[in-house]
């Protein structure tokens, strides 16, 4: 399994990994800070170097409990070979402060008016989060609470507990029809007095790293379900 380096630390720029197995233009190391596509999160990019050679991480995938890495090249990279890792830091942090975002507006959304997320994605530009609720004004009125939530400055906290405590935290899955991880130790992203979820993404460490959050858009999809866009601005 490959160690996960963003799930101990969002703010790991740089790092040593071991090459664990090599096919084509994908490779396995034995630890990455690459967090990858999944969670409603896109992958992070950035440079492997080894051998001598640079080359251009372009997709980082799970596959079990290995990280995947896509390269534009594999070539000189060998098992056993040490490499150096560098994440493209703008785009993750600008994912960070999306996804801390993402938690205040869901558990606002959750609290004051039992909206759950339906489905979502978070990319570098923007995010959008699909709400089970009737009018567009519900989610203007949540992104306006948000950023009064965003300014207070709160530390966001990591914890990991066993299942067994975990679920215990009331609504710590928000995510409609979606079963919670099988894992006996959870990762677990709490904002005080706002949010506390089940969660193995990076996030920033406070609140006011987010900035202002502003609304793009709000689509209607159907009865009943709303899509909000949204950005941070600095």
């Amino acid at each position: 399994m490959t160690r996960e380096l963003y799930a101990l630390d969002s703010y790991v720029r740089e790092f040593r990994g071991r090459v664990v197995r090599v096919s084509d233009k994908e490779v396995v190391l034995d630890q990455t800070a690459f967090h990858p596509r999944g969670g409603g999160l896109e992958s992070d990019t950035g440079r492997l170097t080894g051998g001598g050679k640079e080359r251009k991480v372009l997709e980082v995938k799970r596959n079990g409990g290995e990280i995947v890495h896509v390269l534009d090249s594999a070539e000189g990279l060998t098992e056993g070979m040490e490499v150096v890792g560098v994440l493209d830091w703008d785009r993750r942090y600008r994912m960070m402060r999306l996804h801390t975002a993402s938690h205040i507006i869901a558990s606002i959304a959750y609290n004051k008016y039992g909206a759950l997320i339906t489905g979502g994605n978070i990319t570098p530009e923007y995010a959008k989060d699909d709400f089970d609720v009737e009018k567009k004004e519900v989610l203007q009125d949540i992104v306006s609470e948000a950023n009064e939530v965003a300014r207070r400055g709160i530390e966001v906290r990591v914890l990991f507990l066993s299942k067994e405590e975990a679920l215990k935290i009331p609504g710590v899955v928000k995510l409609a029809e979606r079963m919670p991880p099988e894992q006996e130790t959870w990762r677990i992203v709490e904002i005080p007095g706002v949010d506390v979820q089940a969660d193995g993404g990076p996030h920033v460490k406070n609140t006011g790293e987010i900035g202002t959050i502003e609304t793009i858009k709000v689509e209607n999809r159907g009865k009943g379900r709303k899509r909000l866009y949204y950005t941070v601005r600095p």
